[in-house]
This record gives C-alpha cells, structure tokens and sequence, in this order.
C-alpha cells in the first residue's frame, strides 16, 4: 500500500511523469547500458531498443502501476504484475537487477525533470518503484520454484524445421542434455537464445504451438521479422541438428481444465498458442465449447491453419470462423476484418485473445460490449507489453 505521505505527491505528479516518462525511458537505457553493456548479451533485445517498444513498455508498466496505487489504494494489479514477472523470468532477469535499474531509472528522472525532481518527488516515486519491485521478486521467486530445474538456459536440438504458411517455419526440438524438463502448459512460451554472427546473444520469446505436456520435445512456430534479429537467424542460419538455448517455460495465460465454454479469437502468427490450446482439448477429447476465430490477410499465410482445422474437426462442440483482408474465396470465410457483431459469443465464455495490440483493443472492446466480463478477458503480447504504454 502507498503510504499517506507519498500518496498526494505521486497523485500531484503522476500527470507530469506519465507526460515524461517517455523521454525518460531512452535516456535510462543509455545510462544502463553505458554502465553494464554486459546486460545486451542475452538478457536485453537490441531490436525491441531500436524500435522503441522496450521503452514503450517500460514506460506503460511504471504509469499503470502508480495509477492503480491510485485508483485502488490497499491493492496491487496482479494482472499487470504477473505479465511482467512472467516476461522478467523467462529471461533471467535477477533480483540484483533490480537495485541497478533504480540508479539509473532515477538519475535519468532527476536528469529529465531538473528541480522538480525534489527530495519529496525523489522519495515518494522511489515508494512506488520499491512496491512494484518487491512485488515482482516475489512473483518470480514462485515462478522460479516451480521449474524442474534451476537453470535459466538448457540446450536443446532442433529435430524438424517445417514451412508453416508464407513466411513461417515451426521448430521441434529435444533436450540435449539431461537437464529435467520442467511440464508446460497450453498457452505458455519460451524464450529461445542464439548466438549471432556478431557472437552477441540475443533471446526471444515463442509461444509453444503444438502439445506441450510433454517432456521429450518443444514446439514452436514463429514469422520472419525482418526487422528483428533472432527470426532471421532463426529462418536462415539454424539447421536441423544445430543446437539453440531454451529457458523454462511461462506465460500467464491459465487455461484450466474447467469445462466452461472458451472464445480464441487471433490474427496472425498470434495463433501459436491458440493452437496449443487446441491441441489439448483434442489429445483429451474435450467437450468443451470451443469457439475459434482467425484472422488473416490471405488463407495461405495461415500458419498453422491445417492444425488448427484438424483439432477443430476432432472436438464435438466446437467450431471456427475465419476472416481474410483480401476477398475471400474459401468457403464460409468473412471478408475484411474479424468483427464480433452477429458472432453468437457462448454464455460465460472466457476469451482468450493474442495478435498484434491493435487487433487486440478492438476485439477486447467489441467483446466488453457484447456483455464479456474484462475479468474473463486474458491476451498474450508477444515481446514487450506496448498495450500497457497506451
């Protein structure tokens, strides 16, 4: 809980952090990385710096959370927080980090704000950075507890590299040493580092895209971005043989094994763990209702379309629909973009949404109007969560 003192001054001030924080971030991540370039190689991703998304991010958590101490004293956002901790501990991030992102996230503060950086401004958003840090220690120390292991990176072979529509390639791989396999579950991702021909490493995270309960083998599926740099290196330069470094699995995604109906709704290569999903449900014959929507710009780029049809095809209570930007000339599918207007949403449905930020308000607001609990509402963000920095 915010303290009473630090409560006015964070409420005073937030307006003026939040409209700053934006300069701030960049000029932290010069500070940090001048001081521990160490932290490039293997942790921090070179491409979500460039890009901007990594401070974006960074940004988006530190407002949300001072708004809800806010908005809601005497509480936490859980939801924030275990997204963040689930990305800090699939990458490794330490609880020593902690103590020196605070040096230079609050030099760079004092360096943007000048004199209004007063003792009084300094302390109480040092109270809100100590809250959510602690909060977050303790949410990764459990995550961190629950592997079958203790180390944050294992090798792992690449056993197949399949096509998987225009542009995508899935990757199964087995251990490569006998590390214990920590059990995922449907939804989750890992991160994968490689070594780059620079001979930095450099690690993303992929939702697992086929069964995952297994302890002999990880799948995952993922897009060039030719404006990354473990895609490409992924695509052109990792062989069937080679052997790349997998972390644990995470993801805060808790699909259980209720037997209340679900809503999948993705676009893109944002159908990697809606197909794991499905692929659960199908190992165990679920007769779930299961309602799946996809969207994509052409039928062929659909990545794991024949998967997803085939698990569709073996769930009595399920069914799918399909949208394509281009016109579309497969039979029963939407022309355009997915629109949930005359979608017979089941009742008591959780939706579980994943595709790029702006599909995901859209269908996050259409379903709050057609009467979906935002509590029912889960989604995945692949990279930094950038929906926070808006």
């Amino acid at each position: 809980m915010l303290s009473e003192k630090s409560c006015p001054v964070i409420e005073a001030t937030l307006p003026v952090i939040a409209g700053r924080i934006a300069e701030i971030t960049p000029k932290f991540y010069d500070r940090l990385f001048t001081a521990h370039p160490e932290l490039l190689d293997g942790m921090f991703s070179r491409a979500n710096q460039n890009n901007g998304t990594q401070q974006r991010a960074l940004a988006g958590s530190i407002a949300a959370f001072a708004s809800h101490l806010i908005a809601n004293p005497g509480t936490l956002p859980e939801a924030v927080l275990s997204r963040i901790a689930h990305k800090h501990a699939a990458l490794g991030i330490p609880e020593s980090g902690y103590p020196i992102v605070y040096e230079h996230l609050f030099a760079a503060i004092a360096e943007d704000l000048g004199d209004a950086a007063t003792p009084e401004v300094v302390e109480a958003w040092t109270e809100v950075y100590w809250l959510m840090a602690d909060a977050l220690i303790k949410i990764e120390r459990g995550l961190y507890a629950r592997q079958a292991n203790d180390e944050m990176w294992t090798p792992w072979r690449v056993t197949a590299k399949e096509a998987a529509g225009v542009g995508s390639i899935t990757f199964r791989l087995t251990p490569a040493n006998d590390t214990p396999v920590t059990r995922a579950t449907p939804g989750q991702y890992v991160s994968v580092r490689v070594r780059l021909d620079d001979g930095l490493s450099q690690a993303r995270q992929y939702s697992l895209s086929d069964l995952v309960d297994s302890l002999t083998d990880r799948v995952f599926t993922t897009k060039l971005d030719e404006g990354g740099e473990v895609s490409p290196h992924l695509h052109r330069s990792v062989m069937v043989g080679d052997v790349v470094e997998l972390s644990n699995p995470y993801g805060d995604i808790e699909f259980d094994d209720s037997d209340g109906p679900i809503v999948l709704a993705t676009a893109g290569i944002g159908c990697t763990p809606s197909a794991s999903i499905l692929q659960s449900l199908a190992q165990r014959a679920s007769d779930r209702r299961v309602l799946v929507l996809h969207a994509e710009q052409r039928a062929e780029n659909w990545a794991l379309g024949h998967q997803m049809r085939s698990a569709v095809e073996q769930l009595p209570n399920a069914d799918l629909q399909l949208w394509l930007e281009e016109a579309a000339t497969e039979t029963g599918a939407e022309s355009g973009f997915m629109d949930l207007e005359g979608v017979a949403l089941p009742t008591g449905a959780k939706l579980f949404l994943c595709g790029p930020v702006p599909f995901m308000r859209s269908i996050r607001s259409q379903a709050i109007s057609a009467g979906i609990p935002a509590t029912d509402i889960h989604y995945e963000v692949f990279g930094p969560d950038v929906w926070l920095a808006a």
